[in-house]
């Protein structure tokens, strides 16, 4: 008999500016908001709204670099010279929203509220998270998250990208690279589609991570991580013929908290340690799709 095939984690990413373009990494430290400074940063309107490329696409063209104790970051875009800043964790703070919900953000100047509202377009600042954050994240499994938009960690699975693209392909479409759907772990190894969708612990390397729910898509996902531009309606129309949530939207990945605070390396092995089926009919609806 064949041995089961091992998942593995086969991409890192963090996005340390919620919006802007991700950072892959060879290993990760993984605290309780996620990957190393992931979403520590966030871009805002005049009104303290985050700024998002469901509205701002070219946010994905901005690609920040920032160091281990996030005391500098950079951000680089075409056509514009390099913001360098000197980030500050203890300076004014602002009100600001995160899908309507309230925080606030460490404000970090002027001269990069500058640079973004010139390469926007549009009034902006930048915030970090501050140190006294306190925020509560949804659902099966609770935990915590800094700017994201609702958990610490989004996992997606090759096995289910590759699916999702033979479903493309058929109906004429481009096939969609995975970093449409920003993940910050990316699986390899699992031989079903949407094997995510039971994972309910799972350790990989010394943290582990629990199931809070599915993540329902948005357009961002219409958005070419690389260029910036909107690409039309794939993956959207695609998901909607066979990952339609009963909350309403489209599935794809799953959403986790941490429960063990760790380090995670490319290459470290899964070890699921909980399954439970699907939620909100995804199970029986990939079944049909599969039929």
């Amino acid at each position: 008999m064949a041995p089961e095939p091992i998942a593995r984690v086969s991409t890192l990413v963090t996005y340390p500016v919620k919006g802007c373009a991700g950072v892959p990494l060879s290993t990760s430290k993984v605290t309780t908001a996620g990957l190393t400074h992931d979403r520590s940063f966030m871009v805002v309107d005049g009104s303290g709204t985050f700024r998002s490329q469901r509205r701002d696409p070219r946010m994905a063209r901005l690609v920040p670099e920032i160091d281990a104790d996030a005391t500098r970051l950079t951000l680089r875009t075409p056509g514009a010279e390099p913001l360098e800043l000197k980030t500050t964790a203890d300076g004014p703070r602002l009100d600001v929203t995160v899908h309507g919900n309230p925080f606030q953000g460490v404000d970090q100047g002027d001269e990069a509220a500058a640079w973004l509202t010139e390469v926007l377009g549009s009034s902006s600042r930048l915030v970090r998270v501050p140190d006294d954050h306190r925020r509560q994240t949804s659902g099966l499994t609770t935990g915590t998250a800094g700017f994201a938009d609702g958990h610490a960690a989004v996992l997606a699975s090759l096995s289910s990208l590759d699916l999702l693209n033979e479903r493309i392909l058929a109906t004429g479409g481009e096939p969609v690279p995975i970093s449409r759907f920003r993940p910050n772990v990316i699986v390899s190894g699992w031989p079903e589609a949407h094997t995510e969708d039971r994972v309910r612990r799972v350790r990989l390397g010394t943290a582990e991570l629990g199931y809070a729910k599915v993540c329902i898509r948005c357009a961002v996902t219409t958005v070419d991580q690389e260029t910036g531009d909107k690409r039309g309606p794939e993956p959207l129309r695609a998901l909607a013929g066979y990952r339609r949530a009963d909350d309403g939207g489209v599935a794809f990945c799953s959403k986790f908290a941490v429960t063990v605070p760790g380090t995670v390396s490319v290459g470290d092995p899964l070890e699921v340690t909980e399954w439970a089926e699907p939620e909100q009919g995804l199970g029986p609806r990939l079944a049909d799709a599969l039929a």
